[in-house]
């Protein structure tokens, strides 16, 4: 999950793994594949790091309880 801003000033917070696609359309346009779509102040590049920093906290969650179990 990663927070975004909405292009009023409100904070959401949006489910990474539904974002089928984003957009600079000149603003950040983010299709989900539910089919909604988000206009956010955050340029696409920033969401993207969001999204990977969000991913690789997951990744290193999974690896450090595989390490535990042996």
């Amino acid at each position: 999950m990663i927070t975004i801003t909405k292009l009023n000033d409100q904070q959401i917070v949006v489910n990474s793994d539904l974002i089928e696609l984003i957009e600079s359309t000149p603003d950040t346009t983010i299709t989900m594949t539910t089919g909604r779509k988000i206009i956010a102040r955050e340029p696409v590049e920033e969401i993207m790091s969001r999204i990977i920093g969000y991913r690789k906290r997951v990744f290193q969650s999974v690896g450090a309880l595989e390490n535990r179990e042996q």
